[in-house]
């Protein structure tokens, strides 16, 4: 760890510069090994990302940063399972759930923008609960981890391991990129591993009530998300 990374005075060129060039050398490493180099790059100015599907990153960097922050972008939509997820985590885990939520509650949201914002226009919602929130939340971290994986997508194949989000200026990692579906419910059995309850019950991936339904034998994981519409993203990554 640096005092130059942790005083910020590396310049947007300079981080982007480490961010590409550690994907480069860390494509093949471990998760654990990825975000070693992450925690020890960033310290504190470091967060993993969790929209509570399941805690497998959180728990991969708590092995490595105990009390790591876990960042929870709570956006008045979730499924109760998910809140339920996001409290067993914080009570269990060894780190630091963060919840973060939009400036506007969903009733303030309804009055300005009309009831169901989320049927009419989607990409709006998603920047209004999602976009924006997290982009304040992550104000005080150089570094995030996401859950981020090639096979979940085609939108998602060419994932990095650590790249650069030049939308927030931050270093972004995926530790768990290069990992299939086996490789997570492995990891799950393994350490015991804290998941949604919904992804036993036909969800391959949660989000926001209004917009997410079961998946169909044979569809991507990312099938269930926006369905009938083109967007497949919500917009935090790309």
């Amino acid at each position: 760890m640096t005092d130059t990374l942790l005083s910020g005075e590396l310049t947007d060129e300079e981080l982007r510069e480490l961010a590409e060039q550690a994907g480069r050398e860390l494509e093949d490493a471990s998760a654990i090994e990825i975000l070693k180099w992450a925690t020890d790059t960033f310290g504190p100015r470091f967060c993993v990302t969790s929209s509570m599907e399941d805690a497998v990153v959180a728990h991969l960097a708590s092995r490595v940063l105990p009390g790591v922050d876990v960042v929870f972008l709570d956006t008045g939509y979730h499924f109760p399972e998910t809140i339920g997820t996001r409290d067993a985590v914080d009570a269990v885990m060894d780190v630091n759930v963060i919840t973060i939520t939009p400036r506007q509650t969903v009733a303030e949201q309804d009055a300005e923008h009309g009831e169901k914002l989320h049927d009419r226009d989607p990409d709006l919602c998603c920047a209004l609960r999602k976009v924006k929130p997290l982009e304040d939340g992550l104000t005080a971290y150089a570094a995030w981890a996401t859950g981020l994986r090639r096979d979940e997508s085609p939108t998602r194949a060419n994932t990095p391991v650590v790249g650069w989000d030049a939308k927030r200026r931050k270093v972004k990692v995926s530790p768990i990129a290069r990992w299939t579906q086996d490789d997570v419910d492995a990891y799950v059995a393994e350490h015991g591993v804290l998941t949604n309850p919904l992804l036993m019950d036909g969800y391959a991936s949660v989000g926001c009530a209004p917009c997410t339904r079961r998946v169909l034998e044979g569809e991507d994981a990312r099938a269930g998300r926006w369905a009938g519409r083109g967007k497949t993203e919500c917009g935090l990554h790309g």
